[in-house]
């Protein structure tokens, strides 16, 4: 039950956030605070928009279906940033705004003329959200520098995949999202200084900062003992057993690195000894026989079915599951109870299965409240007038200069 009304879409129903930018990064901080209730007011320059739209596995001349999921609970405007009358009408936005969301190459605002000094004169209490390849200063800041890059920067595309292959990507554009999801974080943290003082700031997340951040002790243990961590596929090195194991048919991973769920492992499997077992007596000493260790366990899941290995791990209390696809997903009972997949309404799909808001709040929960916009400009009409009080004449004008 949510006690004030005006949250009923979310805890941040009261907020505005003017998203530009493209692709990924930008538009997906944009998705994680429209999802908490935010109004999302996404800006795209007439006749192009966001390739989003027209990104991802599709059928030959239907949509995408990766724009649906990025741009839902969003407003569609257009407006041409590389008019003098775009940029007017931008700055006229921003009055009425509590977040601008950019992820363009730092300077591209500064060109405009909407630096963050000057929105600041316009609006103080503007958060102004940044995304970028290398942030707003140093040395790179001016380079162009996708997803990709940060990465492998960040450090996390040399440990991923196999030692005897190149380094691998993720299977999703994974430094893209971190960069969007630690702006959000900063954006957060930029309001609650803002209720308390009033005034805005800058939020500058760059995507190889956001990938480092989630390097873990990477750096720390190279500065202490020169170990450089390698790719090792389906392990981390030391910590054991943590894998994928072969079952009589399939795959399994368990993960009982932790002593007492170690313990409990070796009770399902019949091996009440092994913790007692010099070589496996502690995590220490599990990571110095990780391989045979991880032998000795697939010698036992591969006489067993996947489904009775799953069922003794469940008994035991030992962590284990399945290496799910979208099918798996989709029919979870886990995944059904707690709506994890919801089925949304789309003007051109009909029904459209997608993932719902992460995380899930008691009382003033998120949601999905509306389908991606399916046209360029879909609410200038909505968006200009009521914002900003244009009569049907300056919409008109604006149209006919190809402002919007």
């Amino acid at each position: 039950m949510v006690a004030d009304q005006k949250f009923k879409n979310g805890p941040l129903a009261d907020l505005r956030v003017i998203e530009m930018g493209t692709l990924l990064a930008g538009p997906f901080c944009g998705q994680l605070l429209g999802d908490m209730g935010a109004e999302i007011i996404k800006v795209e320059p007439p006749g192009q928009g966001d390739p989003l739209r027209v990104w991802g596995r599709q059928k030959a001349g239907e949509p995408s279906l990766w724009w649906p999921v990025v741009a839902r609970n969003k407003k569609a405007i257009t407006l041409d940033m590389r008019q003098a009358e775009g940029q007017k009408v931008l700055k006229e936005l921003v009055k009425n705004a509590d977040f601008l969301l950019e992820n363009f190459r730092p300077g591209t605002m500064e060109k405009w003329g909407c630096s963050w000094e000057e929105l600041q004169k316009i609006n103080p209490r503007l958060i102004m959200i940044r995304v970028s390849g290398y942030g707003q200063s140093g040395p790179y800041a001016h380079r162009a520098g996708f997803g990709a890059i940060g990465e492998a920067m960040g450090g996390m595309r040399y440990v991923v995949g196999d030692p005897s292959t190149p380094p691998s990507r993720m299977g999703i554009s994974i430094g893209d999202e971190l960069a969007a999801t630690f702006a959000c974080l900063g954006a957060l943290s930029a309001l609650h200084y803002r209720e308390k003082t009033g005034r805005g700031q800058v939020v500058d997340s760059a995507l190889y900062e956001a990938v480092l951040n989630m390097m873990e002790s990477l750096i720390t243990e190279y500065d202490k003992t020169g170990y450089i961590r390698e790719r090792t596929g389906a392990i981390l090195p030391n910590v054991a057993p943590s894998n994928v194991y072969k079952t009589a048919d399939g795959l399994v991973l368990i993960a009982a690195n932790q002593d007492t769920v170690f313990g409990r492992l070796c009770e399902a499997m019949g091996k009440p000894e092994w913790p007692k077992d010099p070589r496996f007596v502690n995590h220490q000493a599990r990571g110095s026989h990780q391989r045979l260790l991880d032998g000795l366990i697939e010698e036992w899941t591969l006489t067993l079915p996947t489904k009775q290995v799953l069922e003794l791990m469940d008994k035991a209390g030992v962590p284990a599951g399945l290496i799910y696809r979208a099918p798996d997903m989709l029919e979870d009972p886990h995944f059904k109870a707690r709506d994890a997949i919801v089925t949304t309404k789309h003007p051109y799909f009909g029904d459209l299965k997608m993932q719902n808001v992460a995380p899930k709040l008691s009382e003033t929960p998120g949601g999905i409240r509306s389908a991606a916009p399916t046209q360029l400009g879909e609410h200038n009409d909505e968006v200009y007038t009521r914002l900003l009080g244009y009569s049907p004449e300056r919409l008109a004008e604006l149209r006919a200069a190809k402002v919007i």
